[in-house]
This record gives structure tokens, sequence and C-alpha cells, in this order.
């Protein structure tokens, strides 16, 4: 298993550090310095909202069937009719739900035009990321690799035409861009279901209600899971919209998306391992096999990362911002620092919040999320009025801190793992290490030298401590 999960993993990455570091700095970045920070702001508080009753969409059925088919195979054929049926019953449900709490908080006209083609591009990303939970539980971990960067390929290509060239000669704007995304979407959706149709064989789509309430009943708790996590991870630029007057409210919520598209990139490593972690954790307690190993592997590998680009976004806020950007740096750099702090708690929610989820553990990671929520929508209301994005970014901080650690104290309680003392002193002497050769580092003239000279020097001390232990990697790459 391990060998597995490192060799997929390896080319998870290297597709992805491909091609969304482009889609990210190169089109989505460009697209905010031209439409400017309030149109995107709004965009953005839109996207957000989008998102918040995604699960309605989902249902949780993408989680729980990643795990089920995981562990029995023979049930895709049977399944796979009956839930493309209840995805179009759920998109109907969440359309409708999304416009009438739209119109109760008094979107505009042309909000509510946006809002319409974001409500679509969900319910394909939604449909095109329950296909994969199908390609993933098969193990055919390389074909949902390649379908892992396939949106944003078509992204970069339109929005590249729309951007860079006279091609198409118009003047862009953000209707522009929600349309790309719109159409990048329903071809990745084509291929995707085209690829799962061959794994399963022909299917004829059923709307079998007894079928949709038995599934949605054993699936809830992961909807009700997905539900709240939503809340606590997206609603600040909701609420910083929403809470401040008209335009600060879109403005703010602008300067707030400057920082958060960084941790957005970031993120996507944390998501491309519980991608690969939950079918194997799920196939391992099956099985009855010890989980300790893979955890310790797992997280290491991300936690490592997530402190360096955690401690050196702190030192070097000001200079990253400042490259990326051309309006608003002062403010949006503070929140990159804060914001990206965070990760830590991101990264830890990725491996143990996974391997709970493959275990079945959903009363507790329930009861989890729903005190991140609470947590989050009380800091926001309490600091964004003083605030405004700050104050979302300190709630985010925070919430994301909470949940981390209380799911890593959730899996070392059920799974009784153990963790090592030597690996703690490790750990900790690495965290003081990286916050000392930042300081360092802040002596070097040029910035960018500095900054390459402490992500350099933090991977050597993470080898040199053995955290990172090359020798065993190239064992279970070549060997197991």
């Amino acid at each position: 298993m391990k060998r597995k999960f490192v060799t997929n993993l390896i080319l998870l990455l290297f597709l992805n550090l491909l091609i969304k570091p482009f889609w990210l700095f190169g089109i989505d970045r460009t697209v905010q310095n031209t439409v400017g920070d309030e149109s995107f702001g709004m965009y953005f508080a839109l996207f957000n909202f989008s998102m918040l009753l995604n699960i309605l969409l989902d249902a949780g059925i993408t989680n729980f069937n990643n795990r089920n088919i995981a562990q029995h195979n023979f049930l895709l054929p049977k399944h796979l009719s009956n839930i493309v049926g209840l995805k179009f019953v759920l998109a109907i449900v969440y359309a409708v739900f999304s416009l009438i709490i739209a119109a109760i908080i008094g979107y505009s006209k042309i909000q509510f035009h946006l809002l319409f083609f974001l409500i679509l591009n969900q319910f394909l990303i939604s449909f095109t990321l329950y296909l994969r939970s199908n390609i993933s539980a098969l193990h055919l971990f390389r074909t949902d690799s390649i379908i892992s960067v396939l949106d944003r390929s078509f992204m970069i290509a339109i929005c590249s035409l729309l951007l860079f060239t006279n091609v198409i000669p118009i003047q862009f704007t953000i209707e522009w861009f929600i349309y790309a995304q719109t159409i990048s979407y329903a071809l990745t959706t084509l291929i995707t279901f085209a690829i799962v149709l061959r794994e399963s064989g022909s299917i004829k789509i059923r709307f079998n209600f007894s079928f949709f309430w038995v599934f949605l009943r054993k699936s809830y708790p992961y909807a009700l899971l997905i539900l709240l996590m939503s809340f606590y991870n997206r609603i600040d630029s909701v609420m910083l919209e929403r809470l401040l007057p008209d335009p600060v409210g879109k403005e703010q919520a602008g300067i707030y998306a400057k920082a958060f598209r960084l941790l957005d990139a970031v993120s996507m490593f944390g998501v491309l391992f519980a991608g690969l972690l939950l079918p194997i954790f799920a196939k391992m307690i099956k099985q009855k096999e010890k989980v300790g190993s893979m955890v310790k592997l797992s997280y290491t590998l991300l936690i490592v990362p997530a402190i360096i680009i955690a401690v050196s976004s702190l030192f070097y806020n000001k200079e990253i911002m400042g490259v990326l950007y051309t309006s608003n740096i002062e403010h949006s750099s503070g929140i990159l620092g804060i914001l990206m702090t965070g990760f830590i708690g991101i990264a830890t929610t990725y491996i143990f919040g996974t391997l709970l989820t493959a275990n079945g553990s959903m009363k507790q990671l329930n009861i989890m999320a729903f005190c991140g929520m609470v947590l989050n929508v009380l800091l926001n209301l309490l600091l964004i009025p003083r605030y405004m994005a700050f104050g979302s970014a300190f709630a985010s901080l925070s919430t994301q801190l909470f949940a981390g650690f209380t799911q890593l104290i959730l899996a070392l309680y059920i799974f009784k793992l153990k963790p090592q003392l030597s690996y703690l002193i490790r750990l900790a002497v690495f965290v003081a290490s990286v916050v000392l050769l930042g300081l360092l580092s802040k002596q070097i003239g040029q910035w960018f030298y500095g900054y390459i000279a402490m992500i350099a020097g933090a991977v050597i001390v993470a080898i040199l401590i053995r955290l990172f232990n090359l020798k065993d990697l190239y064992q279970i790459i070549r060997y197991e």
C-alpha cells in the first residue's frame, strides 16, 4: 500500500504542479488584476455562496461512494445506474434552494445572472467528483490523476485566448471568466463519464426513489460533515460582502480573495493526499491492517511542507503579494500570513480527517465540524465589523487550527495510535529551525534569494533530522 500511495502521489503532484499553479497565478490572478478587486470580490463572494449549499448536490454521496466501492467493487454497475439519476434530482433541489436564499438575501439582477452559471458549474463539478470517486475506488489512480487537471487545462486554453490574444475580440469581464469555467467543466464531465462507463459497462439511468431513500440514509452523515465544513471554510467572504456596506464589502472580499487564492493553491496538496488516502485507508481498515505506519508517512509528507509554507509566508508576505498584485498589497499581505498559518491545521485535517472518514467515525467528525462552524461564524460576527478582512482571516486561522488538532486527538484515541517521542521532538526541532532560517534569510540583501535559501535550508534540515528519510522512500518506491 505504501508503494501504491507514494508512486501515485508523485504522479498526482507532478501533474498538478504542472497545471494548477499556472491556472492560479497565470489566469485567475490575471483575471482579478484585469477586472478589479470590486468586480472579482463580487464573483468570489457569489462563488463561495454557491458552495455553501453544495451539500444539497452531493448529500455525502462522493465520500460514502468512494469508501463503499473501494470495499465492494462489484456494486459499481448497480450503484452507478441509480446514483446518476439521484444526482439530477439533487441538482434541481440545490438550484431551487440556492435561488430562493439568494432572493431572500437580496442579490441584484447581475448577481442572479452570475449565480445561475455558478450553480450550473457546481453541478458539473459535483457530478465529476462523484464519477471520479468510482475511478479512485477502483484504485485507477493514474487515470484519476489525469482527470484531476483536465478542467483547469481546458480553462487555461480558453482564458488564454480571451486574455492574451485578439482571436475573440471582446472586452474581458468577470462574466466571460465564468462562461469559460462552464465550458471547461462540461467537457471534463463528459470525458469522465465516458471513462466510468467503460469500467462499469452500459448503464440505464434509473429514478428509483426507494434506492434514493436508502442510499441517502447511509450517506447523510457524510453530507452533514461536508455542509458544516463548507460553512467554516467558505462563509468568510460571504459574510464580508454582506456585513459591510457596499462597495466596501465587495472590495474587502476581493482583498481577502487575493490571499485566499494562495491558501487555496497550497491546499491543493492536501486534497490530493486525501483523494489517494481515503480508498487506501478504507481498504486497510476493512482488511484489519495496521494504519499507523501509513498515517505517519502521509502526515510527515504533508506537514513538513505545510510548516515551511506557513512560516515562509509570515516572513515574506509583502514580497510575495507585491510580485502577484498591483493594488491593496499592504492589506492583503497581512492577511496572507494569517491564512497560511492556518494551513498547518488544514494539512492535519486532510490526513486525520480522511482516516476518520474511512473508518466511518462520522458522529465524532460532525460534532467537531459543528463546533468549528459555530466558532467561525461567531468570530466573523465579532471581528468583521471592526477589522474587516483581517477579522475573517483570524476567524479562519482559529477555526482551522481547532478543527485540525481536534481530529488529530480523535484519531489517536480511536485507533490507539501512540506517536513516538523522538518523532515529536524532531518535529519541534524542525519548527524552531524553520523560524531561525526565516530570521537569518531576511539578512540577505535580495528577498528572492533569501526566500529560496530559507526553503532550501528547511528541506535540508528535514532530511538531516530524518523527518524525510530519502533512503526509506526510495525503498518503498522501488521494492515494496
